[in-house]
């Protein structure tokens, strides 16, 4: 493409995509954060002007401000939105992660409550709109992002409705529940009045998109509906599913460095005649850790011929560690490790590497490349992007093996993973030993379908998908074929052709 979008876009979120770091008193070290989010913008940020604005995770003093204002705007065209320690973490901690995030992934058991976080909830979205509505202009796009700012859009617009040509979208990275979960969220009618209120509402899979049109169909009054849109107080709001990717040409170019090469081969010499699983996965509820080591004593329980020939390393990475249910969800993992360690091991062999922590790129990527299977056994998730980060670190002569959750919104968009359900512990066992027993032939042919998604659904595909479908303000036309999520994908060749988005060529970004 010859021409980049004219307009800007501004992206909000509850983090700006830096980490900041004050490495002595007035100084400050700026880093790109990791993430999905982050990921899945930053090849895009290289076509599109982005306007970034978020929290920028530290309280910064009074006097420091302006100065890191103007770093953020000089260095990396993002703005910060600054909150008070106790107001962000009773947002963030509090109403974000401890009532909306369990009632968005259908846990009403796990939700907690305190009359101050949901007014938290509302400030903090207010002061987000404080902090944007003077750098919006006519003409462009604001983009909003996630459960945590679900009352942003419906501010804006109320504040910035006399801007011309104004497009506001929103995404959300988790999963939409069903009516029946989303009636118990506080201020439900609110939260979908906002949602209207944008132009496009954006969710993983086509699944969660008709979760929210029944759900608003549900809450409000006067809510007609299509297949892939709402009709509401005069308004057409588009909802679909865009399936976010990857950049799986900045994975493969990891892999050719002598730093993971040099992780590849001290994996490979240490666990050598030894068949790996893997697991990646934030040590958070929803994750299903304790169900994927139940599962694998179970295996090793009912088929004792694989005793010191296999190892399932679990990566847990820290998640929200001050919080009394990820402390507990912790304590109940690391003893499953002990019990399964304790009966199934040996002086000379160990069955579950365990690791609480978070390792360098370059170590993920070799565990990546060098295990046989990876295991997501989430009982409820998004989208779950480790599952494309695996397959961008195998090949087809490894091909390893994806075994994917039921529960994971990526078993809609990866054709060919093997499908467990994680609460069903002797089938889940079952097919552990499957897997293992797979024909090379069949793990090649599953690589390559889904490699072929993964390199064709790409981040920047997302983004520009999802984008073109702002500034159309239509839905292009969706095309017949393919896997689940490409017929129901809003991203045919003409949308991806539009003029006004570029994506510019390079390996790794192709369309």
């Amino acid at each position: 493409m010859d021409e980049a979008f004219e307009g800007r876009v501004l992206v909000i979120a509850n983090r700006l995509p830096i980490t900041i770091k004050e490495v002595q008193e007035g100084d400050f070290e700026y880093n790109i954060s990791s993430g999905g989010l982050v990921s899945g913008l930053r090849s895009l940020a290289k076509a599109v002007d982005f306007k970034w604005f978020g929290w920028p995770g530290i309280d910064i003093h009074r006097n420091d401000k302006d100065k890191v204002r103007h770093d953020l705007a000089d260095k990396f065209n993002a703005y910060p939105i600054f909150l008070p320690e106790d107001l962000a973490q009773r947002h963030y901690n509090g109403f974000s992660n401890s009532v909306l995030w369990p009632l968005l992934h259908r846990m009403p058991e796990k939700v907690g409550a305190e009359e101050s976080w949901s007014k938290a909830y509302q400030e903090v979205n207010e002061i987000f709109a404080d902090n944007i509505v003077p750098y919006v202009e006519d003409g462009d796009i604001v983009w909003v992002h996630d459960y945590h700012l679900l009352l942003l859009p419906g501010i804006l617009r109320a504040r910035l409705g006399k801007k011309k040509n104004l497009r506001i979208g929103f995404f959300l990275h988790t999963p939409f529940p069903t009516d029946d979960f989303f009636t118990i969220l506080p201020f439900r009618e609110e939260i979908c009045r906002s949602l209207l209120l944008c132009d496009v509402v954006g969710f993983h899979t086509q699944e969660y998109a008709r979760d929210f049109l029944n759900s608003a169909s549900v809450v409000l009054e006067g809510v007609s509906r299509s297949p892939s849109d709402l009709h509401w107080d005069g308004r057409k709001v588009i909802v679909h599913g865009f399936p976010i990717g990857i950049e799986p040409g900045d994975f493969r170019e990891k892999m050719e460095t002598d730093a993971v090469k040099q992780e590849l081969d001290g994996l490979k010499k240490y666990f050598t005649g030894q068949k790996i699983l893997l697991g990646v996965d934030r040590l958070d509820y929803i994750k299903g850790i304790p169900q994927k080591l139940r599962a694998f004593d179970r295996f090793l329980t009912e088929h004792p011929e694989w005793l010191g020939k296999v190892v399932l390393i679990q990566l847990a990475i820290p998640t929200r560690p001050d919080v009394v249910t990820y402390q507990r969800l912790r304590e109940e993992v690391e003893s499953l490790v002990g019990h399964v360690n304790g009966k199934h091991g040996t002086f000379s062999h160990t069955p579950i590497h365990y690791l609480y922590r978070s390792i360098k790129p370059e170590q993920l990527c070799a565990l990546y490349a060098v295990s046989d299977v990876c295991i997501i056994s989430s009982i409820r998730d998004g989208l779950n992007m480790v599952s494309y980060e695996y397959i961008a670190c195998q090949n087809k002569e490894t091909a390893g093996t994806l075994m994917m959750s039921y529960y994971a919104g990526a078993v809609k968009t990866l054709p060919s993973c093997t499908v467990i359900n994680p609460w069903d512990i002797p089938r889940f066992a079952n097919t552990i030993r499957d897997v293992l027993d797979m024909p090379q032939a069949e793990r090649r042919q599953r690589y390559t379908e889904n490699a072929h998604v993964v390199d064709t659904y790409t981040s920047v595909r997302w983004g520009t998908s999802f984008l073109n479908t702002c500034y159309k303000m239509e839905l292009p036309k969706q095309t017949d074929g393919g896997t689940p999520e490409e017929r129901n994908n809003p991203d045919d060749d003409r949308a991806m052709m539009s003029a006004h988005l570029m994506q510019k060529s390079r390996s790794g970004e192709s369309t």
